[in-house]
């Protein structure tokens, strides 16, 4: 079996969840950036990780799942600077989902990062009052994805890898 864990990340955030799915995998494997991919072919399955970015996936996620994913097992991994308890998360996720609709979505995990303090700026000064709740609430953020959240992405490695090494 061969896999690829693919990510991209602002913050350093997601691709520490990028490096705790990669170190479980026991099989031929392979990291990188999303914009290092050309293509996903010669895949059994590949990892895509990226941030939420204004309610769904980050545009050059969502731009790399619409030209590659189509077809193709994917595992998506997903951080985001809100509780994963959320209300408002699931709709989020469900523009992620909708993104990689032409692919083989074999899982989904998503985990709360850190929220940048530059992005709490920038939604404090939009003047919505929803956004600048969530900016308020960047000090609970701080530190995350902790170990935790680490240990549930290195389990979902397993999980999907299980899948497919049979």
């Amino acid at each position: 079996m061969r896999v690829l864990v693919a990510y991209m990340s602002e913050s350093g955030r997601t691709k520490k969840v990028a490096e705790a799915i990669f170190d479980e995998i026991r099989a031929d494997k392979e990291m990188s950036e999303i914009s290092q991919v050309d293509s996903l072919d010669g895949y059994d399955l590949c990892f895509i990780g990226f941030p939420i970015q204004a309610f769904g996936p980050a545009q050059a996620a969502k731009e790399f799942l619409e030209k590659h994913a189509a077809g193709r097992n994917i595992a998506l991994f997903i951080t985001h600077a809100v509780h994963e308890d959320s209300e408002a998360l699931q709709e989020w996720l469900g523009a992620c989902r909708a993104a990689a609709a032409g692919a083989n979505l074999v899982g989904m995990f998503d985990c709360q990062g850190e929220l940048a303090e530059s992005v709490a700026e920038a939604l404090k000064s939009l003047g919505d009052p929803q956004l600048a709740a969530w900016a308020d609430e960047r000090s609970q953020t701080i530190g995350q994805p902790d170990e935790q959240r680490l240990e549930r992405a290195r389990a979902f490695a397993r999980e999907m890898t299980a899948r497919f090494s049979t």
